[in-house]
């Protein structure tokens, strides 16, 4: 029998709370851990919607990139579509764990996934912190060098956005990539003390970009885009630790953002 806190666990060791950011709020977030846990739902974020489905298709727990409850709720009166999903949640006795930044910096997470997608080689970190393998971003090489127009048009196809945000491209082939999934603008300057010749995150302000532009390729696809593919990385590792418990991926498509 597979209980909540075996999931949790197997999770938590590939990716460990303690390296969350100070800000964040990893881990169990709703549910008892000695619960026997039915199957599970991966999702980036979790709404009304998404706990909805997880009572659909009869499984107890919901595994998300970001936490449901991310400050402190001072009630619990469907003010909210966070007070209502959690409602929701425990009415029908259904956990829900969050793995975000902790997900962000462990080695393979989030941002050698993006890397992975490209198909880039001799990945690293970008910004390791206690361990050389742990921090936050990656960076990497193309398999050969790419002209910058098919570079946008890789990016678009592998993280399927009709549109992405940059800096005046290169006039050269890009061959050294970095990443950040998530907000990670900010990281471009190392990306480019580095040597790299284009720098791939989300969330990045118009100051930003100006202050990169002379420095490097910034380039903005779209936060939930460029974090789509943890649910991967939950899949392989609950699936690799108990490979007949019931994982699904969930249908809703959480992305708040439109493209018109």
């Amino acid at each position: 029998m597979v209980l909540i806190k075996d999931i949790v666990e197997a999770l938590t060791a590939f990716a460990p709370v303690s390296w969350q950011e100070s800000y964040d709020n990893c881990g169990l977030q709703v549910g008892r851990p000695d619960r026997p846990a039915s199957g599970a739902l991966l999702t980036v974020d979790v709404n009304e919607e998404v706990v909805a489905e997880a009572i659909f298709r009869n499984v107890n727990l919901i595994v998300s990139h970001h936490p449901l409850i991310f400050k402190g709720l001072r009630h619990l009166c469907s003010a909210t579509p966070t007070e209502r999903a959690v409602e929701l949640a425990i009415r029908h006795d259904i956990a829900i764990c969050a793995c975000h930044t902790n997900m962000d910096k462990a080695p393979h997470g989030v941002s050698y996934k993006m890397a992975e997608k490209l198909g880039l080689q001799d990945i690293t970190t970008l910004l390791p912190e206690e361990q050389p393998t742990v921090g936050l971003g990656v960076m990497g090489t193309m398999p050969e060098a790419c002209e910058p127009s098919a570079f946008a048009a890789l990016l678009k196809k592998t993280f399927s956005v009709p549109t992405v945000r940059c800096t005046a491209p290169p006039e050269t082939p890009v061959r050294r990539v970095a990443l950040c999934g998530g907000a990670g603008g900010d990281a471009w300057r190392t990306a480019a003390e580095l040597g790299c010749d284009a720098y791939v995150s989300a969330d990045v302000k118009y100051h930003v970009f100006m202050d990169a532009a002379p420095s490097i390729w910034l380039i903005d696809i779209g936060h939930y885009e460029s974090e789509q593919f943890t649910k991967e990385i939950f899949y392989a590792i609950i699936t690799e630790k108990f490979p007949n418990f019931a994982v699904h991926f969930s249908e809703v498509n959480t992305n708040p953002i439109n493209y018109l």
